[in-house]
């Protein structure tokens, strides 16, 4: 691999994982130590990861995570909720048996995390649980399109996890995928998962999200 291509997806895992959030500076400098380089390959990743939209130039040079006005940001959620519902719809008709019980030991392997409500460690079994529906779907451009999104979305949507306290929720939800996947319902699975990637159910919920949205975060 690349060392730019090395750059470009370590840059984008900080930004999924909010080591680096919107408005943040992508430090150059850093990057040519961390990576024992010329500034030329870190100019590329950069340039690349302008180009997917993650992050945008500054008038007196240098480049930031990029922000989205509130606009942005639900137009982008529901294509993201829209994507994990095909990948989903997908997995259904392609998981391997071993695939499909494995997915159930990992959900079975949360439960401890949802009954100590161990928000940091959700997050893990989270990703491993969609991570393997992606996997599942035998689509490796529907994966990289929904990693993407998520990079651009994921500080917002862990403030709308904050504000929704939903982890037994989500855990619950995530269990009824699983069924769905198990008796391999393409259909209700998909249905069921673009309700679990919306940004919030009902109004109250909403209003809870934008209320704990940092407004530094938005354009």
């Amino acid at each position: 691999m690349k060392t730019a291509e090395r750059i470009r997806l370590a840059v984008e895992e900080s930004i999924r994982d909010g080591t680096l959030l919107p408005g943040d500076a992508v430090d150059e400098q850093e990057l040519m130590k961390a990576y024992e380089v010329s500034r030329t390959p870190v100019r590329e990743a950069l340039l690349q990861l302008q180009a997917q939209g993650l992050v945008e130039s500054l008038p007196r040079g240098g480049m930031v995570v990029a922000k989205m006005d509130m606009t942005q940001l639900l137009a982008m959620w529901e294509l993201l909720a829209e994507l994990e519902g095909l990948c989903v719809r997908l997995a259904c008709e392609r998981m391997t048996a071993e695939e499909r019980l494995e997915l159930a030991r990992s959900h079975e392997r949360a439960a401890a995390t949802v009954k100590k409500e161990d928000v940091k460690a959700w997050q893990e079994h989270n990703r491993r649980f969609h991570e393997a529906l992606y996997q599942g779907a035998r689509n490796p451009y529907l994966r990289q399109e929904i990693l993407r999104m998520r990079s651009q979305t994921g500080a917002y949507r862990r403030h709308a996890f904050a504000a929704f306290g939903r982890l037994r929720s989500s855990w619950e939800q995530h269990a009824k995928l699983l069924e769905a996947i198990q008796q391999r319902d393409a259909r209700a699975a998909a249905e069921l998962m673009v309700a679990h990637m919306s940004p919030g159910q009902g109004s109250t919920n909403f209003a809870s999200f934008m209320a704990a949205l940092p407004k530094e975060l938005l354009n």
